[in-house]
């Protein structure tokens, strides 16, 4: 007689169906055995659950539209005084140099080459490509779906065009205060009741009142290349999201046209609206002591962007994976971050660090000015903070799988795995990076230095 054990039974003589698995895992869907079948969403294990509200508290009252200069990305010499930013930002543009000189791992000539070359990619626009066919064009009707058929259809050609996880957001009176008042550009982003198609001025860009939805999706970062932050290999990660986005977003607002509809996309990096908040309130992920969102298939290990569209879709619930109640007794982000620019608060709380915060939600606000003046010692963006958390720990071991199952089902045990998480996977120094970047030139990495079947049922 063949030996044969399906997977039911392996696991239960393996002990993960008994008392202890159960209880902290649930019922055998814990791991893996059937999936959600939320539109627009990749499926996912029941610890991740949709709910009606995010696991962040949000006071939408306080909630206004932001003026994205305000930001520390876009208005770093805003915060500083005119010698101190003169010298820091000059300090920036050579010191990755200076480092290379000095014989500091992690600065050779190729790393910093492979830096500078990984931002390199298409163009990108609010109106996106003119040079479709549309359906009126070429003498046929326009695509006409329902609502979950279009979320379907959008994420399958997101998947197709690179992205990541998928989700999307109806712009109501409170998610409209996501989209940004005033853009990189010093554009003013309006939403107007009296036009109905989009348009851009020299001062204005124009979005209709009648475009209702915002698709929004997350582009994977190597993990391999992030925990050797923060070296010009580490930025070169994060720069290599930055361009294929700019591609995947040309190609979606090329297919929305196709099928007789638009897309309006960020006109530069960080363009349009808030990225971490339209991730949680699309259900990617959850908000965390990062104040960036962490998602249950990669971690932090992605970059969000989103676009309006007219295109009816249907939209998709917050989740609550116990990451944001994770981020509560973990704190190895705020432990390692070599600037001590993230909260290491056990609470969040609804005070702002300055200017560049709007406020509004009570999380754990990180100083971005410190961050960001570190930045001009390493003459890269840092990420050793998306390096060393506990989610961005490649997830293929099925004890990875128990542990979100855990995280998502109990919070007793979160300290412990913290713990465990920093002594196994975060042993290194913590100013310098995880693994060596040496190593990385030998490593038979995939394309992009992803496993695009990561988190996935069918992985």
């Amino acid at each position: 007689m063949p030996f044969s054990l399906n997977r039911r039974e392996f696991l239960k003589d393996m002990g993960l169906l008994g008392i202890g698995g159960a209880a902290a895992l649930g019922p055998i869907e814990a791991l893996g055995e059937s999936w959600s079948d939320q539109a627009g969403i990749a499926p996912r294990p029941p610890w991740v659950r949709s709910v009606d509200k995010p696991t962040v508290e949000i006071d939408w009252e306080a909630i206004y539209r932001f003026d994205e200069r305000n930001t520390v990305r876009r208005g770093w010499s805003k915060y500083l005084d005119e010698e101190t930013f003169t010298r820091l930002n000059t300090q920036r543009g050579t010191i990755i140099y200076d480092h290379s000189n000095a014989g500091k791992p992690g600065y050779s000539v190729r790393d910093i080459a492979l830096y500078k070359a990984s931002g390199i990619g298409s163009d990108q626009s609010f109106l996106g490509p003119d040079n479709v066919t549309t359906p009126e064009e070429g003498g046929i009707p326009r695509w006409e779906g329902t609502p979950e058929e279009n979320s379907e259809m959008i994420r399958a050609a997101l998947r197709a065009f690179g992205a990541a996880t998928v989700g999307f957001v109806e712009l109501d009176e409170n998610t409209e205060k996501l989209i940004y008042a005033t853009d990189p550009d010093g554009k003013e982003v309006v939403i107007s009741e009296e036009q109905d198609v989009p348009d851009e001025t020299e001062e204005q860009r124009i979005i209709p009142k009648k475009a209702r939805w915002v698709i929004t999706w997350t582009v994977q970062m190597s993990q391999e290349g992030m925990t050797r932050c923060p070296t010009p290999l580490g930025a070169a990660t994060t720069s290599m999201a930055y361009a294929r986005n700019r591609a995947i977003q040309s190609r979606l607002q090329g297919f929305l046209r196709g099928i007789g509809y638009y897309g309006l996309g960020e006109a530069q990096t960080n363009a349009l609206g808030i990225a971490p908040a339209f991730g949680v309130m699309a259900g990617l992920g959850e908000l965390s002591r990062l104040n960036r969102l962490i998602t249950p298939e990669y971690g932090p290990m992605v970059r969000v962007f989103k676009m309006v569209t007219n295109l009816p879709v249907a939209p998709t619930k917050p989740i609550d994976a116990g990451i944001f109640n994770f981020c509560k007794s973990c704190m190895t982000c705020a432990t390692y971050c070599p600037s001590g620019s993230l909260s290491t608060s056990p609470d969040p709380s609804y005070d702002t660090q300055g200017g560049w915060n709007r406020g509004g939600v009570k999380t754990w606000y990180e100083n971005a000015l410190t961050c960001r003046n570190y930045w001009a010692e390493t003459g890269t963006n840092c990420g050793i903070c998306f390096a060393v958390c506990p989610f961005s720990v490649k997830d293929r071991a099925l004890i990875h799988s128990m542990v979100k199952g855990t995280i998502g089902t109990t919070t007793i045990f979160n300290g412990a795995l913290a713990e465990l998480s920093r002594n196994v996977y975060s042993s290194g120094p913590m100013d310098e990076p995880q693994k060596d970047p040496e190593e990385w030139w030998t490593l038979d990495l995939p394309e992009y230095g992803i496993d695009s079947t990561q988190g996935h049922a069918d992985a």
